[in-house]
């Protein structure tokens, strides 16, 4: 199949394909006589493995190393596993990052009257968290 087939059935962008070529994510594909390039039953799903990983989160640099996984028939499950479990402590940090954010921004807006006042206590506390990550970096 010709790259835009190869894109509507993995659901990655034939930009997205060529990215990966170009980064050495997956291999360059064949090229027919014309030039144009040519994707096999294989290729295809191996660009749905990457669709797969990268829909949960994985970096590129994880994707490499899960492909290479994958594809080491002789591999430890055991090396699976631990690239996953440091995917979810990650993700878990990024949870608890994002959860800071919406609270602090959830107490800032219920301080807020939301009326024709100036005064704006979610203003003065984007304000002070400026000035404390000034304070930090000095």
């Amino acid at each position: 199949m010709n790259i835009g087939e190869a894109a509507k059935a993995s659901g990655i962008s034939a930009k997205m394909i060529r990215h990966y070529e170009g980064i050495g994510l997956i291999e360059e594909s064949r090229r027919s006589p014309g030039g144009y390039r040519i994707y096999s039953n294989n290729d295809l799903h191996t660009l749905s493995f990457i669709k797969s990983s990268r829909s949960l989160g994985f970096s590129l640099d994880q994707i490499k190393q899960l492909l290479s996984l994958w594809q080491d028939r002789g591999r430890a499950s055991s090396d699976v596993k631990a690239l996953a479990l440091q995917h979810i402590k990650e993700l878990d940090d990024k949870i608890a990052e994002l959860s800071a954010m919406r609270n602090l921004l959830q107490n800032l807006a219920t301080e807020c009257h939301g009326d024709n006042r100036a005064e704006c206590p979610i203003l003065q506390g984007l304000e002070q968290q400026c000035g404390e990550a000034k304070a930090k970096k000095t």
